[in-house]
């Protein structure tokens, strides 16, 4: 498919620049095939749900990964340069792969320095602005001089528009987030309240966590108009016995289980082995869904709404059909529904197979 397929025009006003308060307030776009478009508000999912239905979270939780640093002057002209650095990706304890911007300004073996006490050397280059960094601090410590002096990574078309405050290390994390290791968090989850999760179990419908560390990479633009040839990052996912054996209970019993957010889908989608099994377990995953992909997991999807273009966007019309994505999206635009990541949510069912 090519990748103009998957553009529209989105007028500017549209781009949530805050969250919703309180978070479920936010609105709710429910697509189901044959049952046309239905307009609601997030803390009403329990009645677009039934008892047996199967929610799957991702638990991640998100580092204060934006940082700036100072180059020190090279030579002996010049002086210190500033640039900004977004991690995207452990290595180790001490390494991290990162963007960094502008990229012209670093080269291999530079020091650059976060605090007097905090420095990191670029011990290699990538393409398209990617290098490694290894820091002077580790594990632990490491993590805690992260968090100190780092802040959290918004999307560049939000930081374009406001500069990040105190308020988005609260907005910009789930209330159940866990395991630290994003360095973008998975937006459909900022829509639920501790109010919210009570009612889906009252409900008779179970929740249950997975961990992707999302990697900024997932977010990276498509560059090539054939959309088979983008290559996605690798992102490290850990998933629970407990967990494994709830969805593979509910499949078998025909329940559907409903992925909340885009990273959550991508995990279940790869923890199904050769013979059909779900397995559990921690790995690595690029999988990449584009339309035609037959999904062995994942009944439904409750997903923010995507940029023109990206990987996220190509996942949605494989969930649900292009002509159905094209139909969502004009609804959404219309209806003034807000995008992104603080934006507005969509629970959208799996197309029925022929």
């Amino acid at each position: 498919m090519q990748l103009s397929e998957f553009d529209f025009d989105l007028p500017e006003d549209l781009i949530a620049l805050r969250p919703a308060v309180p978070r479920d307030t936010a609105r709710l776009l429910v697509s189901k095939p044959n049952h046309g478009i239905e307009d609601a508000i997030v803390s009403a999912l329990p009645t677009y749900l039934r008892s047996g239905d199967v929610l799957i979270f991702n638990d991640t939780r998100t580092l204060a990964a934006s940082l700036r640093a100072t180059r020190a002057q090279r030579g002996p002209v010049g002086g210190p340069v500033s640039v900004d650095i977004n991690l995207h990706q452990r290595v180790d304890g001490a390494r991290w792969k990162a963007f960094v911007r502008p990229a012209k300004r670093v080269a291999l073996g530079d020091v650059l320095t976060f605090h007097d006490d905090f420095q990191a050397e670029v011990s290699g280059l990538g393409e398209a602005g990617e290098v490694t960094l290894t820091f002077s601090k580790s594990g632990v410590d490491l993590d805690q001089a992260i968090a100190k002096f780092g802040s959290m990574p918004l999307p560049p078309y939000i930081a374009r528009k406001r500069a990040v405050d105190a308020q988005d290390a609260q907005d910009y994390q789930t209330v159940y987030a866990r395991a630290e290791g994003s360095v973008a968090t998975p937006t459909a989850g900022l829509h639920f309240t501790p109010n919210l999760l009570k009612s889906l179990d009252e409900a008779g419908i179970e929740s249950h966590w997975v961990t992707l560390h999302v990697g900024a990479g997932t977010f990276l633009p498509v560059k090539v108009d054939n959309i088979q040839d983008h290559v996605m990052h690798s992102e490290t996912y850990e998933v629970s016995a407990q967990t494994a054996v709830a969805v593979a209970r509910a499949k078998a019993e025909g329940r559907r289980v409903i992925a909340v957010g885009t990273t959550s889908l991508r995990t279940l989608e790869s923890i199904v082995d050769q013979d059909g099994q779900i397995t559990y377990g921690g790995g690595d995953t690029s999988i990449f869904i584009t339309p035609g992909y037959r999904f062995t997991v994942v009944d439904g999807l409750i997903t923010n709404f995507h940029l023109p273009k990206s990987t996220l966007l190509m996942l949605v019309g494989a969930l649900i059909g292009m002509e159905a994505l094209r139909d969502v999206y004009r609804h959404a635009i219309d209806a003034r529904y807000r995008f992104y990541s603080y934006g507005d949510a969509s629970l959208l069912w799996k197309a029925p197979t022929s």
